[in-house]
């Protein structure tokens, strides 16, 4: 089966990868987004599905609006692929690339759909306390993730995972699902979505990662996990990063400490310092401090000689 890739992040590389290590597909080439600035020192990179392709000595393809670059268009028709393999590649397909190959195009989704269209359904699952997730593979139309549905495989979610280490889990089922996705092709019937069930996953924005104390513990918990490592709080006009919380149990908390929300509720001893929510105090395990490294919570209490009671993040 002759294959064309369109990817870009991390996410895609195991389904690339998967691809060029089958037996039953030629990779044709690889669609990615343009070299964009990355790291600290800004340079110049490639995206994660470039770098497989260089070195797999593939064909790239890297236009800045693929549906207005008429010789990127006429190369990719020219091929006569039999199928076009979407995970990630983070632009919208006109109707006339769905329609260039012989089984269309197949994008391989981090979701259960029809819950969590969009660009970030793995963390939006995790920020609202899903306990399972999955991954559907689905016949691209012309709508954002409202396609027919192939094959469907879910996955729990572990209460330790954070999108860090839920994404390349996810990753890798979606690479062995869109090869059996493939191989059965001829032989799947596709399901229509129920739209009346979706619910979207929108792009995450610097306003999603500041942390509110005024919502519940569970809450802020949920949403360090989902939007790790990038969650943060304003302290002593600076952003500090929170990057791990833990939910105390009820034998865990110092039910004598009453304190006004965004306080100190209690210290944990080689632990970390927990802080009043709407609800139960949360206690924050690792955090990051603006310039320097991460550490502990404890540490950190330590460092900055924290007291109960102590009015750490006010109410905005």
């Amino acid at each position: 089966m002759r294959v064309v890739f369109f990817g870009t992040p991390d996410f895609a590389v195991p389904t690339l990868q998967h691809l060029l290590n089958a037996a039953d597909f030629e990779v044709l080439g690889v669609v990615t987004q343009p070299d964009a600035r990355r790291g600290r020192g800004k340079k110049m990179t490639p995206s994660p599905v470039k770098q497989v392709a260089i070195e797999h000595a593939l064909k790239v393809w890297q236009p800045n609006r693929l549906k207005r670059d008429q010789a990127t268009l006429a190369e990719l028709e020219a091929l006569q692929a039999d199928v076009f393999v979407v995970v990630a590649y983070g632009q919208i397909l006109s109707q006339q690339i769905l329609d260039m190959p012989k089984y269309g195009c197949i994008n391989v989704h981090g979701s259960l759909l029809p819950k969590y269209r969009g660009c970030a359904p793995v963390q939006w699952a995790i920020a609202n306390g899903e306990q399972v997730t999955g991954i559907t593979t689905m016949q691209m139309d012309k709508g954002i993730d409202t396609g027919d549905m192939l094959l469907i495989a879910d996955l729990a979610i572990e209460a330790a995972d954070n999108a860090e280490t839920l994404s390349p889990k996810l990753a890798e089922l979606g690479a062995n699902l869109l090869i059996d996705t493939l191989q059965q092709i001829e032989t799947i019937k596709p399901q229509p979505q129920d739209h009346s069930q979706n619910s979207y996953a929108p792009m995450i924005g610097k306003e999603d990662w500041q942390i509110d104390w005024q919502s519940a513990a569970i809450e802020i918990h949920n949403k360090v996990r989902g939007f790790y490592p990038n969650c943060f709080t304003d302290y002593q006009g600076q952003r500090l990063k929170i990057l791990e919380t833990q939910l105390l149990k009820p034998a865990e908390l110092n039910e004598q400490a009453k304190v006004e929300i965004g306080a100190i509720a209690q210290l944990v001893k080689k632990s970390g310092f927990a802080i009043q929510t709407s609800t139960e105090p949360l206690l924050i395990t690792k955090l990051q401090p603006a310039g320097k490294r991460p550490q502990s919570g404890w540490d950190f209490a330590n460092g900055a000689r924290l007291e109960v009671g102590q009015l750490l993040f006010p109410p905005a």
